[in-house]
């Protein structure tokens, strides 16, 4: 997998892509939480992204949580393929997390 960094001010935006699966999940938890101090909005954008796995759902969930812990924080998806999307409404992960 390939991470793309954009910063702006607070905002870090990472563009993914390739496949998000048990080998590649850890490069993303890494990257995230690198980037995490001073960041208000986390956008990963799923626009090149191939596969998400059960590890990368994780990653995500565990990037959230951290994020929700200071209020006005947030984590926003985008471009996610129709795929991906069912995934996220079969998980329940829809309710949980912001998918644009």
């Amino acid at each position: 997998m390939k991470i793309s960094k954009q910063e702006n001010g607070s905002e870090i935006t990472l563009m993914l892509e390739g496949r998000l699966d048990t080998t590649t999940a850890p490069l993303l938890e890494k990257e995230i939480n690198a980037g995490m101090e001073g960041t208000e909005t986390l956008i990963l954008d799923f626009k090149e992204l191939e596969y998400l796995s059960s590890a990368g759902l994780r990653v995500l969930l565990s990037a959230h949580k951290s994020l929700m812990k200071k209020e006005g924080r947030k984590l926003i998806i985008r471009h996610v393929n129709e795929t991906m999307h069912e995934v996220f409404e079969v998980t329940g992960f829809l309710d949980i997390l912001n998918i644009e």
